[in-house]
């Protein structure tokens, strides 16, 4: 059974896509600073994911260059959307058998990278991860606005059906 709150990573990273689709490549690399841009914002969602799911949690690194180019504190640039969508739904897909083995158990359990315990348990680093997606779904809206984006999808989504509240021992 998958853990309520991979269910409700999962029904961000919907609402995540749904922010950016329609988005044309060209709108998707301007930057309206201070911010980055919306194609930046999604490399770096996966640079996270994959820091904290693949690397974190199972000691892989499937794509150096989002490692490189998108971490915290990396510099701006403007990265085609195709490239970054591709790197993003890559990690996503590779994240997702791991976290389908999430139990309350394991998300309480200190995170273990090169052999040394760090401050985190993996329970805070899949809130962090959704609470970070939510925070950049503002931030791609607010772009899109500025750039005269009509027809904007309206938050939250179909919370309701597609990621209702569900206690961990419900199973399902």
């Amino acid at each position: 059974m998958t853990h309520p709150l991979v269910n409700q990573l999962r029904f961000t990273r919907s609402e995540f896509l749904r922010a950016v689709k329609g988005v044309e490549d060209n709108d998707a690399r301007k930057r309206i600073l201070p911010m980055n841009c919306i194609s930046w914002n999604i490399g770096h969602l996966a640079w996270q994911e994959q820091k904290y799911f693949l690397y974190y949690g199972q000691g892989q690194m499937l794509l150096r260059e989002i490692d490189q180019s998108f971490a915290n504190g990396a510099p701006a640039s403007t990265p085609p959307l195709a490239e970054v969508l591709s790197a993003w739904q890559a990690i996503t897909d590779a994240t997702d058998p791991w976290l389908d083995t999430l139990t309350s158990s394991k998300l309480q359990e200190h995170v273990i990278s090169n052999g040394k315990q760090i401050a985190y348990i993996y329970g805070n680093l899949l809130q962090r991860v959704i609470y970070h997606y939510w925070y950049h779904i503002g931030e791609n809206l607010a772009i899109r606005q500025q750039l005269g984006h009509s027809r904007l999808p309206q938050f939250v989504g179909a919370i309701d059906s597609k990621a209702p509240y569900r206690p961990e021992n419900e199973t399902r």
